[in-house]
């Protein structure tokens, strides 16, 4: 990509970012802007334009290989998937019936990212019994609106939400369902297995969903998973497709956990020479899910490498 193309991408992800657009769908919708107004005259300059785009914005995610990261690198897989990039640039003449080809593609890829959190709401319903009690952790955007769906439908459900230390995503999300009419409850962390016996589901979304149908999610989730699973809980989770990415952490320590957080304790002060864990992310192995809620549809985790693996071909 060229220098003077560096500020323009940035700009239309910040203009995305503003209108308050999700930053991996911003991303998204860069990219698409970037392949409808190239220059380009051969397919593999554009290609190398889009992939050259894609890394730019990767600079600016907020995690260590975030949902921004992964949409771009499915965004990339995706627009390239068709044999395009097979047709050599000694053929011309072929180019602008392949470049329309491509921006189509493109669209429509920024069209399944914008509308996928409302597929994924839609599709949650059928999990979402009327009389349940619901357990959630972290604050997932997908599921919020799956949880209000639920209660604009006239589902009568009880959410019980974990408080989320030490940023209070739970408290946040508790209070965006009251306001929204449907029953919230905080439950602190530390007494989900406590509480698992009256869950009838957990939903819970993901900062990424792994090749092996794992997931990377708010920290906590993986334990919540391992009480569910002992007490028979199913575990859904409620993630956009653009979340895939091409990962395979073994371990905890293998996920990339950026920064430090703050973390207080209230009016205890931590003692001297006393240092302070406070991880963002955790993983959890696809053995303790039951099911992902994906625009794609619903996935056995399993189907997640096949994904990825189709969009490569």
């Amino acid at each position: 990509m060229a220098e003077t193309e560096t500020p323009r991408i940035a700009g239309c992800f910040g203009r995305w970012k503003k209108e308050g657009t999700d930053e991996a769908v911003a991303a998204v919708m860069a990219l698409v802007d970037a392949v409808r107004s190239s220059k380009a005259d051969t397919m593999s300059r554009l290609q190398a334009e889009i992939k050259a785009a894609a890394e730019e914005l990767k600079c600016l995610d907020s995690e260590p290989y975030g949902a921004l990261s992964a949409a771009c690198d499915m965004f990339v897989r995706y627009v390239r998937r068709g044999g395009a990039v097979a047709v050599a640039d000694d053929q011309p003449a072929q180019f602008p019936a392949l470049k329309r080809r491509l921006v189509s593609r493109a669209t429509r890829f920024g069209d399944i990212c914008r509308g996928a959190r409302g597929t994924i709401a839609t599709l949650c319903q059928d999990f979402l019994l009327d009389g349940c009690t619901v357990l959630v952790h972290g604050h997932s955007p997908p599921v919020l609106d799956a949880l209000r769906l639920a209660g604009t439908s006239g589902k009568r459900l009880l959410v019980l939400c974990t408080e989320g230390r030490p940023d209070g995503a739970g408290l946040r999300l508790a209070g965006e369902l009251a306001a929204a009419g449907v029953p919230a409850r905080v439950l602190l962390d530390s007494a989900v297995a406590y509480s698992m016996a009256q869950v009838d589901v957990v939903l819970v979304g993901a900062d990424l969903v792994t090749e092996t149908g794992g997931v990377v999610g708010a920290v906590g989730t993986y334990q919540v998973a391992l009480v569910a699973r002992a007490m028979g809980k199913p575990v859904y989770v409620a993630a956009e497709s653009y979340k895939f990415a091409r990962l395979y952490p073994l371990g905890q320590k293998d996920i990339e956990q950026g920064g430090g957080r703050d973390v207080g304790f209230g009016d205890v002060p931590v003692p001297a020479g006393v240092d302070v864990e406070a991880p963002a992310r955790d993983y959890t192995q696809s053995k303790y899910l039951e099911l992902l809620i994906t625009d794609l549809g619903v996935l056995q985790p399993a189907a997640v490498g096949d994904v990825l693996l189709q969009l490569s071909m």
